[in-house]
């Protein structure tokens, strides 16, 4: 007999990402080489754009997984917009994964309404679409090689 909860617990979910990372690393001859290595743990990368004011212009919030970059977030504020700023922050990550990380490649997802466009032209690659994700939007992930 088994009972099914709904509730957000935290301390489960952790619990389950540690078991599903076990498995996976038990599974993968790879995973299971970088077992106890700096490059199993996911390894936040943050840049930041400040204004003169010091307000937040723009940012770029992913992580560093094996030899991943993961974009996550990439937003820079209207007023800052066409200035390159987005094309600052992403090469930014990329040098710091490449760089210090050693990371050979870099991947993201994003709507058709936001930026695929935008990656494209810094080198990423479309291999994966998926339409209506959420209804009426396409859904893209794109990677890149880096160095």
């Amino acid at each position: 007999m088994f009972r099914l909860e709904t509730e957000v617990d935290k301390a489960r979910r952790d619990l389950l990402r540690r078991r599903l990372r076990d498995t996976n690393t038990a599974a993968s001859p790879h995973l299971r080489a970088l077992r106890g290595t700096p490059d199993e743990r996911e390894s936040p990368l943050h840049v930041w754009a400040l204004d003169a004011n010091g307000e937040l212009a723009g940012g770029l919030v992913g992580h560093t997984w094996t030899t991943w970059l993961h974009v996550t977030y990439l937003w820079v504020d209207d007023r800052h917009r066409g200035a390159g700023l987005g094309s600052r922050l992403l090469a930014q990550a990329e040098r710091v994964a490449a760089g210090e990380r050693a990371c050979t490649a870099s991947r993201v997802e994003t709507w058709d309404f936001q930026a695929p466009g935008f990656y494209r032209k810094h080198g990423y690659e479309v291999v994966c679409v998926i339409p209506d994700y959420p209804p009426g939007i396409t859904e893209f992930t794109l990677t890149k090689r880096l160095g």
